[in-house]
């Protein structure tokens, strides 16, 4: 069976499976040995129901590429199998055929975020503007912006992406992060820091806040009119916070307890009413919830701020406490040992059963001196 759309002739064939060459473009990266497995399996038992679609090339070792369907491909490999259908497309140009391989992958739940993200790259290296590749995919241009602005995260932040650690929506946050804040925010929501998805974006944003800002250290103390209202503003909003936790809670508490068949009969016509304010209610709550977390985020970026300022600082104050140092006073050099007079020479060569002459202690009395002999007589007389 031949076809022709635009200037590509497509044929459906048989072809030897050694004479198709995996992509080495392809877009997709990453396969899943389970369902790599699975689908060898179901070769096995059905063959091949989908064929792969390849092209020819020149002067390559195996005379067609694939453009879709390597892991079908590979499983046919697995499989046994020596001759398969494929769907030959002729004249296809190199970008065609690349195009047709990420149309292929784009919206297959084993395609990752990261090779996503990596394959819209490739074409707008080529020249395609996001509206483009959002119209060729069927995407929203927004959803094209956002995979592209992944593409500045660090090695081990998409990896962690790419394995679903980290879902997309606030990976973009994160790649808005410069490299060391990346690890932080990452690392925070990996080990559980965050209540929510929610509360990680507002973190990540609060971190952006932070970077934008010239010096956290050099920020001017508050004066005493601005702490005396910062006081007050926060005694106001406390107070009535307060009211809401006493008076409010309880009553919507006792609210959900009742059942709708006896709100119907109480209420009767208000029941309207009421419902429309507790649906206002709600919106507002959301609102403040939404505003409170994007609060906790800016807080908690200014302590992890302030935390990594505090460090640099002792850092910089070790540094220079170092340098301040004294060097230590150099040990003087040994004195060449006094050569021995030639008395001790010769005992030094009588070897070590020459022993030198006792010293006298200091309780030894002096010898007692012997008058001559003359002497001695005359006294004795």
């Amino acid at each position: 069976m031949t076809e022709t759309t635009n200037t590509n002739k497509i044929e459906f064939v048989n072809l030897k499976i050694s004479e198709i060459a995996p992509n080495p473009e392809q877009p997709r990266k990453f396969f899943s040995e389970e369902a790599q497995e699975e689908l060898t399996n179901s070769i096995k038992a059905n063959g091949l129901l989908q064929p792969v679609v390849v092209r020819p090339v020149d002067g390559a070792k195996a005379p067609y590429m694939l453009i879709a369907g390597e892991r079908r491909w590979r499983s046919c490999q697995a499989a046994g199998l020596e001759v398969i259908p494929a769907k030959l497309v002729e004249g296809a140009t190199e970008e065609e055929a690349y195009v047709l391989s990420i149309a292929e992958n784009v919206n297959r739940a084993d395609m990752t975020i990261m090779e996503e993200a990596g394959a819209y790259a490739d074409l707008k290296a080529a020249g395609w503007e996001p509206a483009k590749i959002a119209k060729q995919f069927g995407k929203t241009e927004t959803h094209i912006t956002w995979r592209l602005g992944l593409l500045t995260l660090r090695p081990e932040v998409s990896e962690m992406v790419d394995q679903g650690a980290i879902k997309s929506n606030l990976a973009w946050h994160i790649a808005q992060l410069s490299p060391s804040n990346q690890m932080v925010a990452a690392m925070r929501y990996v080990r559980g820091d965050f209540d929510s998805e929610s509360d990680a974006q507002h973190f990540a944003n609060g971190l952006k806040m932070m970077e934008s800002q010239t010096s956290l250290t050099n920020e001017k103390a508050p004066t005493v009119e601005e702490k005396e209202k910062q006081k007050k503003a926060k005694a106001k909003t406390n107070d009535r916070l307060g009211k809401v936790e006493e008076d409010l809670i309880p009553l919507l508490e006792e609210l959900v307890g009742m059942k709708p068949e006896d709100l119907a009969v109480i209420l009767g016509d208000d029941l309207p009413r009421n419902l429309r304010v507790v649906t206002r209610l709600h919106a507002k709550v959301q609102l403040a919830k939404n505003l409170l977390s994007k609060a906790q985020g800016i807080q908690r970026a200014k302590e992890e701020a302030f935390a990594k300022a505090a460090v640099e600082v002792q850092l910089e104050a070790a540094k220079k406490a170092d340098t301040k140092k004294p060097e230590a006073a150099k040990p003087e050099a040994a004195k060449p040992a006094a050569k021995p007079a030639p008395r001790a020479r010769a005992a030094a060569k009588a070897g070590p059963t020459a022993k030198p002459a006792a010293k006298p202690t200091e309780s030894a009395k002096p010898a007692v001196r012997r008058a001559p002999a003359k002497k001695a007589d005359a006294a004795a007389k």
